[in-house]
């Protein structure tokens, strides 16, 4: 089903994701912003490395959240209970170095409120923003940090362009494969992949890989990134040291984030379960996933800019399928630093 599903995406948007930085939004574009009303803008501090990465919805969406991992860094998630007074949402926010990174926001905030975006209050508008952060201290220098100014100029720059993919934003100090150890682990980044079905309904994705586990292709059960041999270019396999007992998983900081969209309309309970249906994409392409040391955490969008109605476990099953797409993705695509190769590097 997965191939059926990835060959789809190619042959009805005619293209396959990947387009990095500047191309329109058009049907070639299959990442997040080919959701219509969404826009995509990263900040990369190449002294870190690590950044932000910012997905709009000025005219604002419909959003849930599902945290899975037991060690999150979040702000605003509260707003998106369903029983919660807040209907849509303004923007998502995605930071590198954990708690410090959440300052991000701010400067997101601050642009939104300078364009009169947001719950309107009296003469004042409100931005709703919610935001997640991942783990990246342990990769160069961890004093380099996302703070409101990387968040306003990631609003800023953000555009209907395909998603540049790999070691940018908050995927720039990302890295995967860390159950024997950082000097065993390889860097990861952004990936983002969408399907659009012939009746029009999007579902899309964008990731921030920056994982304990490995990286494995659903469509072949094989490693495509992760923890390396003593040899420093093989894979080692974390599910074969899973079950010969040598994982320990430690207090390495680690934490993948998502977000999933569509151009269908749904109920913040809807949203909430797609977010939760999408988290099988996780599961499905990070092994291991969801531990007491990863901060897992899924948003999910509707804009509503698709008439008509939708089935939601089309919809949450789609997104699962996507996120899992976009894993490889950010695998594929990133770029070494000094200690942590990438794919690229190991060819």
């Amino acid at each position: 089903m997965r191939v059926a599903l990835t060959v789809l995406s190619c042959s009805v948007l005619t293209g396959c994701a990947g387009a990095q930085g500047a191309a329109p939004t058009s049907m070639t574009n299959t990442t997040l912003t080919a959701v219509e009303g969404l826009k995509v803008g990263h900040h990369t501090l190449s002294s870190g490395p690590t950044g932000c990465t910012v997905i709009l919805a000025e005219a604002g969406a419909t959003a849930g959240v599902d945290v899975r991992g037991a060690a999150p860094a979040s702000v605003e998630t509260d707003l998106l209970d369903p029983v919660n007074v807040v209907q849509q949402v303004n923007a998502i926010v995605l930071s590198g170095r954990s708690t410090f990174g959440l300052d991000a926001r701010s400067g997101v905030v601050r642009y939104l409120e300078e364009k009169k975006i947001g719950f309107e209050f009296g003469n004042t508008h409100v931005p709703i923003v919610p935001g997640a952060s991942l783990f990246d201290l342990r990769v160069g220098d961890p004093n380099v940090r996302p703070n409101a100014d990387c968040g306003y100029q990631a609003a800023k720059g953000a555009s209907t362009a395909a998603v540049a993919e790999g070691s940018v934003g908050a995927g720039a100090g990302a890295t995967i494969g860390k159950s024997a150890g950082m000097e065993r682990a390889m860097k990861a980044g952004v990936g983002s992949a969408a399907i659009t079905l012939p009746n029009g309904l999007t579902v899309a994705a964008l990731v921030v890989v920056n994982a304990l586990g490995d990286v494995v292709d659903p469509a072949t059960g094989q490693i495509v990134a992760g923890v390396r041999g003593t040899d420093g270019r093989s894979f080692a396999d974390a599910r074969k040291l899973l079950r010969s007992g040598a994982i320990a998983f430690g207090t390495s900081g680690n934490t993948t984030l998502g977000v999933v969209a569509t151009n269908a309309t749904l109920t913040k309970t809807q949203a909430t379960r797609v977010a939760q249906m999408a988290h099988d994409g996780f599961a499905r392409a990070i092994s291991p996933i969801h531990t007491p040391v990863d901060g897992d955490i899924i948003f999910a969008l509707a804009t509503g800019s698709r008439s008509g109605g939708a089935d939601v476990g089309v919809i949450g099953a789609l997104a699962a399928e996507i996120i899992a797409d976009a894993i490889v993705r950010a695998a594929r695509e990133a770029t070494g630093v000094k200690g942590i190769p990438a794919l690229r590097d190991l060819k």
